[in-house]
């Protein structure tokens, strides 16, 4: 039989894009806010980044050998997975943390769940998660050589006036990589040009949020209120790198506006009604969860028998 007869199984559309350059296009996006988190907050900021993607990295190779699995730290995911941990964290956390939170994405959250593609959740969030609950005092400390006190978000709740324009330049308290808005937004619009990411999942994310808060807020559609929630917090790192992630995000287009609306409203809940300033990592953690219930309801019907009609 002629080769032209055989056909091979779907998907049938095939894209030149592979995971390694996915993946690297990430880390060069995420550039931008890691640079500015070093230039912020100094050599502590550099050495966490550094032993927290040494250790992601480290550990899927070390489990993958133990495993005789094929070693697949070439297609840095795990690279990832680890530079977002790392600007997840506090710039003054001890170096062990970056290693515990590593060892905890990779190993719990990714690897025993089969590897990429088959994690549940983001590993980086669910580390983050993590370390929240376990070393609660040291991932809530933000205290640094450069800014002392209560971050933006937690000054915003208290009812205490902040500086939107230092919040989003970056000169602002908070984790490594959350705190420079103009750094965040070029690199997601680097991955939105080169096709990496779109906007539906941020963009319903960001819209619905403000929708929530401008309602639930008291203080209606306050531009400075509104404004601070965008730039402070892990809101847009959140939006664009975490909540846009291929494994843990819903596949149909229906799906990821739900998704996204749904992360906006858990964010708004979490920042307005919760005890905590912030909501983002479990927010989208949440999600993450819920991805295999949005997709069952927005999964379009096939035609034929027992389907759609048309």
């Amino acid at each position: 039989m002629s080769d032209l007869m055989k056909v091979s199984s779907n998907p049938h559309i095939r894209s030149k894009a592979s995971t390694s350059s996915i993946m690297l296009a990430v880390v060069i996006a995420l550039l931008p806010a890691a640079g500015f988190g070093i230039y912020n907050f100094g050599l502590d900021a550099l050495i966490l980044i550094v032993v927290t993607v040494l250790t992601t990295v480290l550990t899927e190779y070390i489990f993958e050998k133990l495993m005789g699995k094929k070693v697949t730290i070439g297609d840095y995911s795990a690279v990832v997975t680890g530079l977002l941990l790392a600007l997840n964290l506090p710039p003054k956390a001890p170096w062990w943390i970056g290693v515990v939170g590593g060892v905890f994405a990779i190993l719990v959250v990714k690897m025993l769940f089969g590897g990429l593609g088959q994690n549940f959740m983001n590993p980086a969030l669910g580390a983050r998660c993590f370390l929240l609950i376990s070393f609660t005092s040291i991932m809530t400390n933000f205290d640094c050589d450069a800014y002392t006190g209560a971050t933006p978000l937690a000054a915003l709740k208290a009812g205490e006036s902040v500086n939107i324009f230092n919040m989003v330049v970056g000169k602002t308290a908070g984790t490594i990589g959350e705190t420079s808005m103009i750094a965040i937004v070029i690199g997601a619009c680097f991955l939105i040009l080169t096709g990496v990411i779109d906007l539906r999942i941020p963009g319903s994310y960001i819209v619905s949020f403000v929708i929530f808060i401008s309602i639930f807020g008291g203080h209606g559609l306050d531009f400075s209120f509104i404004s601070a929630h965008l730039a402070g917090g892990g809101l847009m790192l959140g939006a664009f790198f975490m909540a846009t992630d291929y494994v843990t995000r819903p596949i149909t287009m229906k799906g990821q506006y739900v998704y996204g609306i749904l992360l906006g409203i858990l964010t708004g809940i979490f920042r307005i009604f919760g005890a905590s300033a912030e909501g983002v990592s479990y927010a989208i953690i949440i999600g993450n969860l819920l991805v295999p219930l949005i997709e069952k309801a927005t999964l379009p019907k096939a035609f034929g028998k027992g389907g759609a009609k048309a």
